[in-house]
């Protein structure tokens, strides 16, 4: 399931860093704590988008100029979502970075009807390493177009699905059909620009700092709809539980697939798909 988190930002042109998802993922982490129930203080089934809104770049970083802003949250386990959001809308006024939002309303986005092969675009970015303490390797540069790339993210998804324990070993044996086919095009384009599609984040586990890189790039998943399902809805690759490898199906219209969900502030009225406004505007491309 992924829900649509819509917040009023009450400090118009406040910013956050290029490279916030450690941010983000550090508030929803507090949340989850706060709330008390301990079978989801170390859940790492689900994932979530950047803030995404109307942006404008400045050395600072992102400034955000949109009446409302939008994180996606994805899980397949619709009782953690509605714990999280819950404890969402009990706090009124949240800090992020220089921002100060208030929750307002949710969305449901219809599921997709997902194939044997999908191209998808990353809405965070996508790693492929997960670095140990005191080194850099999860810094390194791997070619999309190589084996490696896809090797990488082939472990990691069939670890995470075998661990997850939804899949009898018969069908994580079914699983080995597993290709990503990036899409070379665009990235030898944004070479041609001078622009980058993979760049340093900063990332936190058990309060120590680490330095991984991340991807920002479509590709073409080939899989069994089960593995496509799954990163679909938990992200694909590295720390996907603190806000990276975050999907979207590419040339995927944001306006006409959502339907109201649960939660909503007493009094607030959603004004016409605003919320489209900020839609894909914080591109990775535009961070230059």
């Amino acid at each position: 399931m992924r829900i649509r988190l819509i917040f009023s930002l009450k400090n118009k042109g406040a910013y956050l860093p290029f490279h916030h998802q450690y941010i983000l993922a550090q508030f929803l982490k507090g949340l989850i704590v706060k709330g008390g129930r301990e079978e989801f203080f170390n859940y790492n089934y689900f994932n979530f988008s950047g803030l995404k809104g109307q942006t404008k770049v400045s050395r600072s970083g992102l400034h955000y100029y949109s009446s409302l802003v939008t994180l996606v949250l994805s899980s397949p386990n619709e009782d953690f979502l509605d714990y999280l959001l819950e404890q969402v809308f009990k706090t009124p006024k949240i800090e992020l970075g220089n921002l100060i939002i208030s929750p307002e309303y949710t969305e449901k986005e219809s599921e997709p009807e997902l194939e044997a092969s999908n191209k998808f675009v990353c809405i965070s970015p996508l790693v492929l390493l997960t670095p140990t303490f005191d080194d850099d390797s999860g810094k390194r540069f791997i070619n999309p177009d190589t084996d490696e790339f896809s090797d990488l993210l082939y472990e990691s998804t069939l670890t995470r699905m075998e661990r997850s324990g939804w899949y009898s070993q018969e069908q994580m044996e079914s699983f080995y059909k597993f290709q990503v086919v990036p899409d070379m095009n665009y990235v030898n384009k944004l070479k041609e620009q001078q622009k980058k599609f993979a760049r340093i984040y900063s990332v936190y586990d058990m309060d120590v700092k680490y330095e991984v890189r991340g991807y920002t790039l479509p590709f073409t998943l080939y899989a069994a709809h089960e593995v496509q399902d799954f990163v679909f809805k938990c992200g694909l690759g590295a720390f996907t539980h603190k806000g990276f490898g975050m999907l979207d199906l590419a040339n995927n219209s944001p306006s006409q697939r959502t339907e109201p969900y649960k939660f909503k502030r007493e009094g607030f009225v959603p004004y016409k798909s605003r919320q489209q406004d900020q839609s894909r505007s914080t591109d990775e491309d535009e961070q230059e």
